[in-house]
């Protein structure tokens, strides 16, 4: 892998073997009952989804533009979509990365399932005047409170997505998954655990794992402001943080887990990824990525292989 236009190594000196070994770092006493809490909060709500179609036939689907309120009544938007035929046997809320998202994903092997595309509060579709929708100033968007930082309305954001989902198709309760790539997998790893509502997740090179290494390691992305924004706030930051570490989330994930980690990103650390992986601790898979964000000459193969183990490993999610 060629590191020369990074000034640091973006495997950062980990072999595959000590990757395997990173362990999540310490947990307040209080971190079940801060998200279950802000869980059974988010319960109440009613997310009042409404939909407009946007295209009958899209590659075999039906895609509708969605929204819906989430907790603080922030209003959130992104994409359904549907088959244009045959039965809807399970349904899947799809994270995005930092950049945001501006359409859904045709590539999905998912042809007999609802897809749900939600973007999270302040980004994309949900920009808001409040919330700077550039990652870098995203992440920072109240990092100094341990009840108001930005990631856990992001998080309160995918369960009021289960919600919708259910409120849209109830008959798939049961039958739901979810999957995140990068931001939207860290996040994701922060909202499952909870979340008796989804049956399988997928996890693509997710953030937000291990916050201590993840402020001590080079980087580029959102991750560089947080450690930036750390130099001058170190206590109340590391304070804060250590509610939202997905390392942390993932030892209370009990439901079947598919990641795909990478043992090379300048963005998101490996080791940060593969502390989250190995945290979690009933069924899990495991396919490792030669790099993410990061083009690299296997990728496409690569992506190709992991569509189709999670083709298969979301299998069991169909209803009969």
């Amino acid at each position: 892998m060629n590191t020369t236009e990074y000034n640091f190594d973006p495997t950062y000196g980990y072999s595959l073997e000590q990757l395997l070994k990173v362990n999540p770092p310490k947990e307040p006493k209080d971190f079940d009952s801060f998200w279950q809490q802000r869980y059974q909060k988010a319960l109440t709500i009613n997310p009042q989804p409404q939909t407009k179609i946007i295209s009958e036939d899209r590659q075999g689907w039906r895609v509708f533009e969605i929204s819906y309120i989430s907790t603080d009544n922030f209003p959130i938007r992104g994409w359904l979509m549907v088959p244009t035929s045959g039965v809807i046997r399970r349904g899947f809320i799809i994270g995005h990365g930092y950049g945001g998202r501006d359409g859904p994903d045709y590539h999905l092997p998912f042809k007999d399932a609802a897809l749900l595309f939600p973007c999270s509060r302040g980004l994309a579709l949900s920009a808001q005047p409040s919330i700077s929708s550039e990652p870098c100033w995203h992440v920072l968007h109240n990092i100094n409170q341990k009840d108001g930082y930005i990631l856990g309305g992001c998080v309160e954001d995918i369960w009021l997505a289960v919600t919708t989902m259910l409120c849209l198709f109830p008959d798939l309760a049961g039958h739901l998954g979810y999957l995140g790539i990068s931001f939207g997998g860290g996040i994701g790893a922060l909202a499952l655990p909870w979340e008796s509502r989804i049956g399988r997740g997928h996890l693509n090179v997710p953030s937000f794992g291990h916050h201590p290494l993840r402020l001590r390691l080079a980087t580029n992305g959102s991750a560089h402001s947080v450690q930036q924004y750390y130099c001058t706030h170190k206590k109340q930051t590391l304070k804060v943080l250590r509610y939202y570490d997905a390392a942390l989330t993932a030892k209370r994930i009990t439901m079947p887990m598919h990641c795909a980690c990478a043992k090379f990103d300048p963005c998101v650390a490996p080791p940060g990824q593969f502390a989250i992986y190995n945290a979690l601790p009933e069924e899990k898979q495991l396919f490792i990525l030669e790099a993410g964000h990061h083009n690299y000459s296997n990728q496409v193969q690569q992506e190709d292989e992991l569509i189709n183990q999670l083709d298969a490993f979301f299998a069991p999610l169909g209803k009969d």
